[in-house]
């Protein structure tokens, strides 16, 4: 990895940066984060509890995984979404602290 002097001058990082903070700049990927942070979801599960189409929800989802922040596995004719790893899960809960914290 690049030195912490030299970090901001990588545009491959800056542009994976803003692609993490850019999954919560959207209302629709933020709230389907905060279902993902209760566990893994299924697709369709996550259209209905969200009030959308599959297909909106796909849509989403493709950019959450091309993005790194979620996974997804398939079993059988089902697909079922995770957040990526444990550090995305942080920075999302991190975040809500932040909010919370701010309202008091």
């Amino acid at each position: 990895m690049a030195s912490q002097e030299k970090i901001h001058e990588s545009e491959a990082l800056i542009i994976r940066l803003t692609g993490l903070f850019g999954a919560m700049a959207d209302s629709t990927r933020a709230r389907l984060l905060l279902v993902l942070l209760e566990g893994e979801k299924r697709s369709g599960d996550l259209a209905e509890l969200l009030g959308m189409t599959p297909s909106a929800v796909s849509h989403q989802l493709r950019w959450l995984r091309e993005n790194d922040i979620v996974s997804s596995r398939k079993e059988g004719r089902e697909v079922y979404y995770a957040l990526a790893d444990a550090c995305i899960m942080d920075i999302i809960q991190v975040a809500l602290s932040h909010i919370l914290e701010s309202d008091k």
